[in-house]
């Protein structure tokens, strides 16, 4: 008996699994072989080799539905450009971790260590870290909602002088460093949107202070956006939008007193002495936050 590794099995098993069904899958997608090599870290050679059946594939791993939706849902990532490599190697990594714990991979593993069997595994299972998890999730969903913002028609005029940011807030989020946000914010450029960077937790103070008292009236709500108010976009805004004081002094409190009966989607203030007028629609995460904030754009701009 020889002593390996389950990252071996990874490594020599899953990964040309993964590879093969990837190729595939943005084979039919109409991707060109240079560009899935590309894509997959590998040689169009090999590209050659995964469509041409030639690499064989580890059929626990190939038959697995798990397996099949991760391949299909990053190859659809690809093909319409939400996903980009960081998020598909999320992806894989997490079905790694799942495959790692009683699944697949640990079925390969006992077969290559006998002395495995009947564990269940144990010895490979490192128990997830929630608190590590839940901000990979925030984050991610905080880069698809900044590229679907990014993306979506006509928002350049409805971005503040001061910019826009995209936030989510933690479950049970305490103060701002709880908050994903873009640092730097986002901001309009030469009619298109410029993101500076990557979001990070603690990268925003103002739209941070409007969620955080969001979510302390009604905890589903961890997502915002913050627009520039005008009356067209109030126009569009639905009837319960609510209005407050532009004073940062106290805002967070102010806003908690405020949302007491209620959090809308939509809040504003109409600016004062120094500080420009601003809109923020609100959701149950980030990409739900833009959603909202791009259809509120597109009615006003259609009312224009």
């Amino acid at each position: 008996m020889t002593v390996q590794l389950p990252s071996q099995i990874v490594v020599d098993r899953f990964l040309p699994t993964a590879r093969s069904m990837l190729a595939s899958a943005l084979s039919e997608r109409g991707f060109a072989q240079r560009d899935i090599a590309d894509r997959l870290g590998v040689s169009q050679a090999a590209v050659s080799g995964y469509l041409a059946g030639e690499r064989g594939e580890e059929e626990r791993f190939a038959e697995h539905p798990r397996m099949q939706a991760t391949v299909e849902r990053i190859a659809d990532g690809f093909e319409s450009g939400r996903m980009d490599d960081y998020e598909a190697l999320a992806e894989l990594l997490e079905l790694v971790r799942e495959f790692e714990d009683r699944g697949p991979i640990c079925a390969v593993h006992e077969e290559e260590m006998p002395a495995l069997e009947g564990m269940g595994c144990d010895l490979c299972v490192r128990g997830r870290d929630r608190a590590v998890q839940a901000e990979r999730d925030v984050l991610s969903n905080v880069r698809r909602a900044v590229r679907t913002f990014a993306n979506a028609p006509a928002v350049a005029a409805h971005v503040p002088n001061v910019g826009t940011n995209v936030a989510m807030a933690l479950p049970e989020a305490t103060d701002e460093t709880d908050v994903a946000a873009v640092p730097g914010r986002i901001h309009a450029m030469r009619g298109g949107i410029n993101v500076p960077s990557n979001p990070e937790f603690g990268a925003s103070q103002h739209v941070a202070t409007t969620l955080l008292a969001a979510a302390a009236a009604d905890p589903s709500i961890r997502g915002a956006v913050n627009l520039a108010t005008s009356d067209d976009l109030l126009a569009a805004a639905p009837e319960d939008a609510v209005a407050f004081d532009a004073d940062y002094e106290d805002r967070r409190d102010r806003l908690e007193a405020r949302f007491a009966d209620g959090v809308p989607r939509v809040v504003y203030h109409e600016g004062a002495f120094g500080i420009e007028p601003i809109t923020y629609v609100l959701g149950e995460t980030a990409v739900e936050a833009v959603e909202t904030a791009t259809d509120l754009i597109a009615r006003a701009n259609r009312e224009a």
